[in-house]
């Protein structure tokens, strides 16, 4: 795994992890974070929308998807961070940084392989999607929160919020952001970012789905 140690956070040990390490992870880590990923993302209500849950290969374009928004996020050279447990892998990140923009309308070798590995279908709506997603996000110079999972075994456990709080710091580190945005379309995610401070800031209404954008301001960030 190729990784790099920034930090070890301490969080609470009811439930048997006393230490967490935040690490920065770079394109060695993809199989381990797809992984963490996936599990995360299989069964979010959004991509079942998107990618068509309970036809056949669901699963397959849930993969390809996922392959597909890393490759591009790691080819920008944007910061991938990651929670290790006995330096073992068990939560993930992906940093949209405000002077990179993926913007997949005009990524046209993304759009083909897209199309090719999850279906042409699938992958308009998830452009589609994508589009009505951006024009609720800030437009002003902030951070994005592409992509971000906890494996199943350690949620509940604080490990998202050492997560989200290392991104935090992270993004803290440029006086120039505004802040973090990110969307779900679960209500208790939602919930739950908004008890760590994030604010709605707008909805979309996607087949059965309703995906929910936030924002934390700069203010409201944790620093070192």
């Amino acid at each position: 795994m190729g990784t790099s140690a920034d930090t070890s956070v301490a969080i609470n040990n009811q439930f048997g992890i006393d230490e967490l390490d935040i690490v920065r992870l770079d394109h060695h880590s993809f199989k381990e974070a797809k992984s963490i990923l996936y599990q995360a993302y299989l069964n979010q209500p959004t991509f079942q929308y998107l990618l068509g849950h309970g036809k056949p290969g669901y699963d397959q374009r849930v993969r390809a998807t996922l392959r597909e928004l890393m490759e591009l996020h790691f080819s920008r050279g944007q910061d991938v961070i990651g929670i290790t447990v006995n330096e073992l892998l068990v939560a993930v990140a992906f940093i949209g940084s405000p002077n990179v923009r993926l913007r997949l309308t005009d990524q046209i070798s993304w759009r083909m392989r897209m199309t090719l590995t999850a279906g042409l279908s699938c992958t308009r709506r998830y452009i589609d999607f994508y589009e009505q997603i951006s024009e609720l996000h800030p437009t002003d110079y902030h951070h994005e929160l592409p992509l971000i999972g906890v494996h199943p075994k350690y949620q509940s456990q604080g490990v998202g919020t050492a997560l989200l709080k290392a991104v935090e710091q992270i993004c803290a580190e440029n006086h120039k952001s505004t802040g973090i945005s990110l969307d779900t379309g679960s209500a208790r995610c939602a919930d739950y970012y908004c008890s760590l401070g994030y604010e709605r800031v707008g909805e979309i209404q996607i087949g059965p789905v309703t995906e929910t954008v936030l924002f934390k301001p700069i203010r409201k960030l944790v620093r070192q």
